[in-house]
């Protein structure tokens, strides 16, 4: 009698763990990090690697996203022709700001720049061209002593050897880590670019999301030719900002390219899988070649 109580009370026992395993909750599955991106635009969840593909313009809405500069430079320029100009081109901490120089040692580690532009030479279409590409990974492609230097060399190259001269601006304005040194750097590349225009030479520049600041106000908006990618936010001073200044509700589309375009500010905007071929068209319409085809 004892002996059946005790294998019934086994019995119920090993019903009862083999229930409770079945309950328990499923094993967690470790995702990889960075596997999917949410578009900041619709709040789809895409894979990167799909975006990546995509160039990065989200397949649902057609966003813009962020494009790194060297990225940027292997989708326009001709494999293998681009040579940078100006790396090692120490970046300044002018007012010792605390704290500025550990976040650019620790954005070089982060993105493998030693400063917001890249520049260098290269051939789009077999064009020989001087290209810079703004990178808003490094402090949101604030324009400092450093950038604004490299801005202003790239300009200076092209000048001396006469070459067409294409610009992909962001920014998010002046460094204010580094004061009147970042604001002097507005004058400095707008005359560089005065002096590249009187050689009757080509100028570029395409605006991408965002531009704003003093980099808008300079040398960006200089170019003979101004494209921008779609839904970019071109301006001095942010949507925000300007409510807040004259106390009234602004359009929707208020500063985005497609609005700045009709206000006439821009001659083109052009999707990113389009842009490398329309800057062929461009640096061909306006080559000695293309001119007496013309």
């Amino acid at each position: 009698m004892i002996d059946q109580l005790f294998k019934e009370r086994r019995e119920k026992l090993d019903v009862f763990k083999s229930l409770r395993k079945k309950s328990q909750p499923p094993r967690r599955i470790e995702v990889p990090e960075n596997l999917y991106t949410a578009c900041p635009g619709c709040g789809a969840s895409i894979l990167t690697e799909e975006l990546d593909r995509a160039l990065r313009v989200c397949p649902h809405c057609g966003r813009h996203l962020p494009l790194d500069a060297r990225t940027r430079i292997q989708l326009v320029a001709d494999e293998g022709t681009f040579s940078e100009t100006n790396a090692s081109l120490c970046r300044q901490d002018p007012l010792h700001f605390p704290g500025y120089a550990q976040k650019l040692t620790a954005l070089e580690k982060k993105t493998g720049l030693r400063e917001a532009v890249v520049t260098g030479i290269c051939r789009i279409g077999g064009y020989k061209v001087v290209l810079g590409v703004m990178d808003n990974r490094f402090l949101m492609a604030s324009m400092g002593s450093a950038a604004g230097e490299k801005i202003t060399r790239a300009i200076e190259l092209a000048t001396r050897r006469k070459l067409p001269l294409v610009f992909f601006c962001a920014s998010g304005g002046a460094r204010m880590q580094e004061g009147i040194y970042s604001l002097m750097q507005m004058a400095k590349t707008s005359n560089a670019v005065a002096r590249y225009s009187r050689q009757g030479l080509l100028y570029i520049s395409v605006f991408t999301h965002p531009t704003t600041g003093g980099v808008t106000a300079s040398f960006a908006s200089q170019g003979d030719i101004l494209l921008a990618e779609p839904g970019a936010l071109i301006g001095f001073a942010g949507p925000r900002v300007i409510e807040q200044t004259i106390r009234q509700k602004l359009p929707e589309d208020f500063q985005k390219a497609e609005f700045v375009e009709q206000c006439g500010f821009l001659d083109g905007v052009v999707p990113r899988p389009e842009m490398r071929t329309v800057l062929i068209q461009l640096l061909r319409l306006h080559s000695k070649e293309g001119r007496k085809h013309g």
